[in-house]
């Protein structure tokens, strides 16, 4: 265990600027979660509950030009699964079996580790024209600015942002970065420039240590319109870079795969176009996003895009129930040759899967997903979302890819199991509740079928079906 703070933290703190602070803000919070799994059936113990907790313990203070913030986090897991990891192709038998394999197969594991240390410097005056923070901090993708609509606000919160880049706040760990983050505002113009490398974390309890990965974020935003007809536009760039060696995840054979210990250098470019507009039967709303990738995948040529649609209406004349249904339609690269010189499953980098896939089974490489989400709110506390997901592989000569990026120096980050020659997945059905108890409680349920098809039929002729569920309560402070 590692107790040295890395170098980028200790400039942080050795060239803050020695002015006058404002008051010294303490926070914290308190987050538990009981997580019941009934895994496809497998060779290993597929049914279970444990307790996954994270507290948070912030200290800041701000100041007209410049402020800082140090946070500690402390997660905890409670009764992990003995025996959830079965012999490949069936792997983790649900997040118990990968919570358990990522902290030495412990019952129960703990670890302090500082969660945020960072300097930022804004404009003179104030006004955050202009900011740039050192440190480690957290960044998502696509969250930089947050639009005036309500409507895109919350499309960009529930279904634009951490899709390439994010600190996994779903795990009971979760991920920083150390690196630097600059930012610029003009009127409707927001550029983001974002250098960093990951911290260890999301299912490992230990987020001291940083991993030999990279990235380069830039991005451009800017919002049109105005009122109730309003849009966003945002372009994307992403330079990933991984020298870690490890064994990469793909569908090559196992010996081309360990005979390839070169980096990953990938580029990443792209945006979304979101908008919405009232009509007399109510509001709609539209999303367009996508990718594309090239560069290197060890020592094969990388190549790859993701795409996804969607359109929504809220309907006016039901002000008790406020529905708003959404359709979308995402589809994602994938290989459909593993023999040739280039690669081309779409790569997901390091984002949080989870808002994307509620029931965290899949993400967005080699997949095609159709789905419906209807969102209701009978009160200002009481917010009901009801999802329905058709799965299936973009190539049936790809794998079934599970995860949500690199979180330790020693695996790749992602799984990958066998389509056997199938493309259909799984259907998904869940409803998630969130009920908030007074400005710092808020207590979440979700519950989640999902009814596997060819693919999980294949590797677990035992039991297709997964049901997930989980009671969550968060305090602030």
């Amino acid at each position: 265990m590692r107790f040295q703070l890395p170098a980028v933290l200790l400039l942080t703190v050795a060239i803050a600027p020695a002015q006058d602070p404002g008051p010294l803000m303490i926070t914290g919070s308190y987050r538990a979660r009981a997580e019941a799994w009934s895994w496809f059936a497998g060779e290993g113990n597929n049914q279970y509950l444990f307790l996954g907790n994270i507290a948070k313990l912030s200290f800041a203070r701000d100041h007209k030009s410049w402020d800082w913030q140090a946070e500690l986090a402390a997660p905890f897991l409670l009764g992990l699964p003995s025996n959830a990891i079965a012999p490949a192709p069936q792997l983790q038998l649900g997040l118990g079996g990968i919570y358990s394999g990522a902290n030495d197969r412990r019952n129960n594991a703990g670890m302090v580790f500082p969660k945020q240390l960072w300097v930022r410097w804004k404009s003179l005056g104030g006004d955050e024209r202009q900011s740039l923070k050192l440190g480690r901090l957290e960044f998502n993708d696509a969250t930089e600015v947050t639009p005036p609509n309500p409507t895109l606000a919350t499309i960009k919160r529930l279904r634009i942002g951490h899709r390439l880049i994010g600190i996994f706040p779903w795990t009971h760990t979760g991920r920083s970065f150390d690196g630097t983050d600059y930012r610029f505002n003009s009127g409707r113009n927001h550029v983001a420039l974002v250098g960093a490398m990951p911290t260890r974390g999301a299912f490992q309890v230990d987020g001291w240590g940083r991993m030999n990965i990279a990235f380069g974020h830039g991005s451009y935003t800017r919002q049109t319109g105005s009122g109730d007809n309003a849009g966003e536009l945002r372009l994307l760039g992403i330079y990933y870079h991984d020298w870690r060696g490890v064994l990469k995840t793909d569908s090559r054979p196992l010996a081309a795969r360990r005979a390839d210990p070169t980096d990953l250098r990938i580029f990443t470019f792209g945006g979304h176009y979101i908008h919405t507009a009232p009509t007399a039967a109510g509001k709609w709303d539209v999303m367009l996003w996508g990718v594309g990738q090239t560069g290197e995948w060890g020592a094969l040529a990388h190549r790859a895009w993701s795409s996804d649609f969607e359109f929504g209406f809220q309907p006016n004349g039901m002000p008790a129930l406020k529905p708003w249904l959404r359709l979308g339609y995402t589809r994602s690269s994938g290989d459909d040759n593993p023999n040739d010189n280039t690669h081309r499953t779409f790569f997901q980098m390091l984002p949080t899967p989870r808002p994307f896939a509620m029931t965290p089974f899949f993400n967005m490489m080699n997949s095609e997903d159709a789905y419906a989400t209807l969102m209701i709110r009978p009160h200002q506390r009481w917010n009901i979302r009801g999802e329905t997901h058709i799965l299936r592989l973009a190539s049936r000569n790809d794998l079934w890819y599970q995860g949500g990026g690199a979180f330790q120096p020693w695996t790749f980050g992602y799984v990958g199991r066998p389509s056997g020659g199938a493309r259909r997945l799984a259907n998904l059905y869940d409803v998630s509740i969130d009920y908030t108890v007074n400005a710092h409680w808020g207590l979440h349920g979700y519950v989640g079928l999902t009814d596997g098809r060819a693919i999980i039929r294949n590797i677990y002729p035992d039991g297709t079906n997964t049901t997930f569920g989980y009671i969550e309560s968060t305090w602030k402070w």
